[in-house]
């Protein structure tokens, strides 16, 4: 199909990068390997575990992928990778912060929209914020993906329609390293399930975040201002993260991951609105596959339902 072949990849799917370590190897490579873009889950000012991640991930795939660095990305930065052959894809939640990134020159800008499940940067839906950031960029050599609760193909020809040349999307893939309970958990919640909080980072960055309204969140959700995620919250379980023990505590940011042990239950799970379009968590490959042929069959479907007569005018079949 071809719909973002600037970057390298094959089809225009790239996968979000989910917690900690939810987007690992396993899943990254599982991506690439079908023709997508996989995004590693880099972690935070550790090099050597970043390094050992990237090798993990080559050697499962000889595809394009990249590793997500948090922070900003000056024209200096991003000419500086350039150099190195590196491209810079960066995600987005408005028009200003995609003039930042337009005038960085980097070679992708994703736009999330206020939909989209974890960490949420902007206000507005992707529907409306897609089409404005690629009538800003004109004719610039940048590519634009639509982020935020597509969980079908008509999503994805609808991002096209608006403009953008792929998707970004994570939550439901088999090889994900999230604790199986907290998969399961995607299956039984709809979109009017979610819920836009702070409250599991609030002794950090204060931002909001989208997760499935569980009884545990529920029964939180109206905690005052001062109720942080701090070392004053009972300790209620424990993973390995990159090689190394993390205690969870109430409130925790953490998602379980295949090592949690404790009240999985209790611990956050993020996810978007759409994931009551979830009916089965498969593998990439699968998932891949079924948005691009399903795309085509849809764009071929429109193609044949409408049509332009001589003079230009459109002309709709309804037989």
């Amino acid at each position: 199909m071809g719909f973002a072949r600037a970057l390298g990849w094959d089809n225009g799917i790239v996968l979000a990068p989910m917690g900690a370590d939810i987007s690992g190897p396993k899943l990254v490579a599982a991506v690439a390997n079908a023709g997508g873009v996989g995004l590693l889950s880099s972690p935070v000012n550790m090099y050597d575990a970043t390094l050992k991640a990237i090798r993990d991930t080559k050697k499962l795939t000889d595809k394009p992928f990249g590793a997500v660095f948090w922070g900003d990305y000056p024209k200096e930065i991003v000419d500086e990778a350039h150099k190195n052959g590196v491209q810079i894809l960066h995600q987005v939640g408005s028009v200003a912060d995609a003039e930042k990134e337009i005038a960085a020159s980097v070679d992708c800008i994703i736009a999330q929209g206020v939909e989209a499940g974890g960490h949420v940067i902007g206000n507005v839906s992707w529907h409306a914020l897609v089409p404005r950031i690629v009538d800003l960029i004109g004719d610039k050599n940048i590519t634009v993906v639509a982020a935020g609760a597509i969980v079908y193909p008509r999503g994805f020809v609808g991002a096209i329609s608006l403009g953008a040349k792929g998707i970004c999307m994570g939550t439901s893939y088999k090889e994900s390293y999230a604790h199986d309970y907290y998969k399961e958990q995607l299956l039984k919640y709809t979109g009017e399930d979610t819920d836009c909080t702070d409250l599991y980072n609030r002794e950090s960055l204060r931002a909001p975040t989208r997760v499935l309204n569980t009884p545990f969140h529920q029964k939180w959700k109206s905690a005052p201002e001062d109720v942080e995620n701090n070392a004053e919250q009972p300790i209620i379980g424990c993973s390995i993260i990159h090689g190394g023990e993390t205690v969870l505590r109430r409130f925790t940011g953490e998602v379980a991951n295949k090592t949690t042990t404790g009240e999985v239950e209790n611990m956050v799970m993020y996810a978007g609105q759409g994931v009551g379009h979830v009916n089965d968590i498969l593998p990439a490959g699968d998932i891949v596959n079924s948005f691009i042929e399903g795309a085509e069959k849809i764009i071929k479907e429109l193609g044949s339902k409408y049509r332009t007569i001589d003079d230009g005018v459109a002309a709709v079949s309804l037989a």
